[in-house]
């Protein structure tokens, strides 16, 4: 049967033309597309569910794209994609050539600013509704925030501005009570209150000078839109609480909100995740993190464990249930997560400090201004580094290797393999004199059988994976960069390329590399960071300061933003999956060789 109200709307403006009776069945007609489409192309299910009758609400009260509408984060703006033109295109969704799986400016007028990190919305829509004011506009600016990511600093702090202007805003708190994981801290307590009606304190919002509307129900859309057509024409920075409930219309999405969240692909009728394959798999980097941070935490009372809301995503949640009074979950709060962590380092506890990598990037002054100038171990697990595919260019851990390698007394490491990410660990919670960032990348690894006894790893100590008897080219790979690049050796001339694993961006193993330097005729780096300061340049100031002339290749990822797609197909686009490696190696070679007949 055809969908008698979906198929008609291309924009908002055929929205708007809907009786208010009809939106309701729209509603449920939009759900029923979302789960469709991502149960077989899989994404962000939960957060879009729950907001499909604010979705409708605000653009069929707002003249959208003239008023500016931001979502923070973006993991719930699938209805507003659908409803903006996209509809015929969301299948594409996440995939490679397709549409973002967050807003994105360059990809639609409705996508008033990009997003992907959170609490980021505030301080946008305030200074758009700044800016307006001061070029004599009257639009209306609304920003849509949740429970975790208001807890954030950053949202403190364009709270705290905008409470000391007349702007016109309108901040509309999505409140389910979770984010990816359950929300924590005592602002999380205050709003449940707040909903119980139990609340003793004064109203944290209105004492931030905020005109507060609610709390109301979410998937109401008569209440929703009676509310929203009343803040419409209430001047300056207003406030709406709204209630509710993620993965709203899925059974188990709405009983599992934490797995349905991003479920991976499920039957769209029953809504039960699809039986993984019955082949027994590698573990993940970060259950191996997980579980051997637990094994070294049994053995060693000083280690603690930390994260900015990502106990699940990063693992940590296995100390969690064993250990709850030395692991600890901050909410969305990089910031806070470091000096947190530096705070317990001066007291002599060993902090595992885990933070996605592209996440780390919001720490960097407490990294640089906490941690490493006071030279304290804070043990920095960084999870998601190098692409990580279908979040794209806002989730991509690619930079952390050239903007920590600047930093003084900082070691940089990168396991190649699970059982290196264990021994690196083993190793720095033995006791070391300087903070270290440990970056391992999303996904499983290659060892079946990693749970091994632990090895001390020397710091600043490569190890050579194959050393060929014709010293033509020696090949330097960092990380998980390590597998491909053993493959690409085997397929071009494992008597001619030598392949090592450097293990360590900082410091670098310098005795080696002069052997290196005055053994072969080339050099190449592979790494899956960025090669503008990356390790590769690192490599290239090596030569540049021991008055080496080798000609050096750097393989690594170019200086534009890198969109979505599976890492398979990034690292195709980039030149580091396996066949593109041994073209440059079996190029390199053939040059070398021609060089030398001449």
């Amino acid at each position: 049967m055809e969908k008698p109200y979906l198929k008609y709307i291309d924009a908002p403006e055929d929205l708007r033309t809907l009786p208010f009776e009809q939106l309701p069945e729209l509603a449920a007609e939009l759900r029923q597309f979302i789960i469709d489409i991502v149960s077989t192309k899989e994404g962000h299910l939960g957060a879009s569910l729950g907001v499909v009758e604010l979705t409708i609400a605000l653009h069929y009260v707002f003249n959208t794209p003239e008023d500016l509408l931001i979502w923070d984060v973006g993991h719930q703006a699938y209805v507003h994609k659908i409803l903006t033109g996209r509809k015929t295109v969301f299948e594409t969704n996440r995939q490679k050539g397709g549409i973002s799986g967050f807003p994105k400016i360059t990809e639609s007028a409705y996508d008033a600013f990009g997003v992907g990190h959170s609490s980021t919305s505030i301080s946008a829509a305030l200074g758009m509704a700044m800016a307006s004011q001061l070029q004599g506009k009257d639009l209306c600016h609304i920003a849509v925030i949740g429970d975790a990511s208001i807890a954030s600093g950053m949202a403190f702090e364009g709270l705290n501005h905008a409470g000391a202007t007349d702007a016109n805003l309108l901040v509309i708190l999505n409140d389910n009570a979770i984010g990816i994981d359950p929300s924590v801290g005592a602002l999380k307590q205050y709003l449940t209150n707040v909903k119980k009606g139990k609340a003793k304190q004064d109203n944290i919002f209105e004492a931030l000078n905020f005109n507060y509307s609610g709390p109301i129900d979410g998937h109401d859309l008569t209440e929703l839109i009676s509310a929203l057509k009343h803040l419409k024409t209430v001047k300056g920075p207003k406030f709406l609480h709204v209630i509710t409930t993620k993965g709203k219309g899925l059974k188990q999405a709405e009983e599992d909100q934490v797995k349905y969240h991003a479920p991976g692909k499920f039957d769209a009728l029953t809504g039960d995740l699809l039986p993984k394959s019955g082949l027994k798999q590698p573990s993940k980097f970060q259950d191996v993190f997980g579980h051997t941070l637990v094994e070294l935490a049994r053995l060693n009372e000083k280690i603690v464990g930390i994260t900015p809301a990502m106990p699940t995503g990063s693992s940590l949640k296995y100390m969690m249930q064993e250990m709850p009074n030395r692991a600890f979950d901050v909410g969305i709060a990089e910031q806070h997560a470091v000096t947190f962590a530096a705070g317990m380092a001066t007291q002599g506890l060993m902090p595992f400090c885990n933070i996605y990598s592209t996440f780390l990037q919001r720490a960097y002054d407490q990294v640089i201004h906490d941690v490493a100038l006071q030279n304290l171990a804070v043990i920095f697990c960084l999870d998601r580094a190098g692409f990580v595919g279908e979040d794209g260019a806002t989730h991509h851990g690619i930079f952390d290797m050239a903007y920590l390698r600047c930093i003084p007394n900082l070691i940089i490491f990168a396991p190649s393999d699970e059982i290196e990410l264990r021994n690196i660990m083993f190793t720095a919670q033995l006791g070391l004199e300087s903070p270290i960032a440990i970056r391992y990348p999303r996904g499983r690894g290659q060892l079946m059988d990693w749970q091994v006894p632990f090895s001390k790893i020397e710091i600043g100590k490569a190890r050579p994976l194959h050393e060929a008897s014709d010293k033509k080219i020696a090949l330097l790979s960092i990380g998980t960069m390590a597998f491909p690049s053993s493959k690409a050796v085997l397929k071009c001339s494992d008597a001619a390329v030598s392949h090592y694993d450097m293990r360590f961006v900082k410091p670098l193993d310098e005795t080696l590399l002069h052997e290196i330097f005055k053994s072969y005729e080339a050099i190449i780096s592979v790494e899956d960071g960025v090669i503008a300061g990356g390790f590769g340049s690192a490599i290239l100031e090596f030569a540049s300061k021991n008055e080496y002339h080798l000609p050096i290749t750097c393989l690594g990822i170019p200086d534009v933003f890198i969109e979505h797609g599976s890492v398979e197909e990034l690292h195709q686009a980039v030149g580091l999956d396996v066949e593109s490696i041994a073209n440059t190696l079996h190029a390199l070679l053939l040059n070398l060789n021609q060089n030398q007949t001449q």
